[in-house]
């Protein structure tokens, strides 16, 4: 009973997801392809300035690209979509004969919103399964400048870490097996309040019982300002050796799951997580987004087309959506820089423009 007042007919329910869904992925297509077609012509410059790479590393940097345009591409291509759907809904006076046969603004959307909702899960899946692996494929070979991508035996650059409330610092960590072997080690000295006592340098390290040997050692007290050589001292107690090989984090080269114990393994190391944490969480709000877009598209499938609005309807309908996504991109950097929390930069522009959508149709159509 709540479903048939709700929905519209069955017929009428089908032709409407189906026709919405049509063209929004025929958008899609048209996108993938010319961007596609842009973004290899512009890159294939440097894939085959490699000595030895030709025209099936220029295909494979296709194969791994394509996914991350249609990720990208996918909710502006179902904004598109639904305001081509409602404009030509419109302009044959179909809306005109729906409502005239009782159907209120909220069920004539209903049927798109649920294909949206199956797109959105759709794209969920597919980012968590083939985007990020092509993502993180497609890194890793751009970063050795489309050579043939090395084997990660584990070593690092650069590795900070805590212990309590000191800091270390390691120029270079090489992996053997459990062990770490450290190169380059700076100890931070700080007290319960994190103001620093002294500084601790070596050129070397290894695991020590529960704490890290670190040789010839030299200590500048911040007090007094002196220097002194202490030969060997064991330091950092309770650090863990893979809380130097954790290699940083390339969010959008995981999966939600993946990330997820990224992050988790990143809190334990003492390292901060917050950006981490609101990419986790955009990822079930991006695809999640495609569920906005019938909604704030609709002011395009109501009113009278020939009082030739029909076009400036449209485009307060684009309007809508585009500067959702500019919102959307703000609040994820106001997270990664540490302005935003995680859940807020991932799920307030949502929020805010799912109000926003219902507010207008509520004004302008109930």
């Amino acid at each position: 009973m709540i479903a048939t007042q709700f929905f519209p007919s069955r017929t009428v329910s089908i032709y409407l997801a189906k026709t919405f869904v049509l063209r929004a992925f025929a958008v899609l297509a048209a996108l993938v392809l010319v961007l596609q077609f842009l973004d290899a012509l512009s890159e294939s410059g440097f894939i085959l300035a490699h000595p030895g790479n030709g025209q099936g590393e220029v295909w494979r940097y296709i194969s791994l690209r394509a996914p991350q345009i249609v990720a990208r591409f996918m909710p502006y291509s179902v904004l598109l979509g639904a305001i081509i759907t409602y404009s030509t809904l419109n302009q044959n006076s179909e809306v005109i004969a729906l409502k005239a046969s009782g159907l209120s603004a909220h069920q004539i959307l209903a049927p798109m919103i649920v294909a949206a909702m199956g797109i959105a899960v759709l794209s969920f899946a597919f980012n968590d399964r083939i985007v990020s692996r092509a993502t993180a494929t497609l890194d890793a070979w751009k970063k050795v400048e489309y050579a043939p991508i090395p084997i990660d035996r584990g070593d690092r650059t650069n590795v900070w870490t805590k212990a309590g409330e000191d800091l270390i610092n390691v120029q270079h960590v090489k992996r053997d097996g459990d062990a770490a072997t450290l190169s380059g080690v700076a100890f931070y000295d700080r007290d319960t309040q994190g103001r620093l006592i002294a500084t601790l340098t070596a050129a070397n390290g290894r695991r020590e019982g529960n704490g890290w040997r670190i040789w010839p050692a030299r200590k500048f007290d911040v007090a007094s300002g002196q220097v002194s050589n202490l030969g060997s001292v064991v330091v950092a107690e309770g650090v863990r050796p893979d809380q130097f090989t954790l290699a940083s984090v390339n969010a959008e080269g995981l999966s939600f799951l993946q990330l997820r114990d990224a992050v988790s393994a990143l809190k334990a190391a003492g390292r901060p997580t917050k950006s981490y944490e609101g990419e986790l969480w955009h990822k079930l709000s991006g695809p999640l987004s495609a569920v906005l877009m019938p909604l704030l598209g609709a002011v395009a499938a109501f009113g009278i087309a020939r009082s030739g609005k029909l076009f400036i309807r449209a485009v307060i309908g684009m309007a809508l959506g585009f500067t959702y996504f500019v919102v959307d991109n703000f609040a994820l950097a106001m997270g990664n820089l540490g302005a935003y929390p995680p859940y807020l930069a991932a799920w307030a522009p949502f929020l805010l423009f799912l109000m926003i959508g219902e507010a207008v149709l509520i004004r302008t159509e109930e």
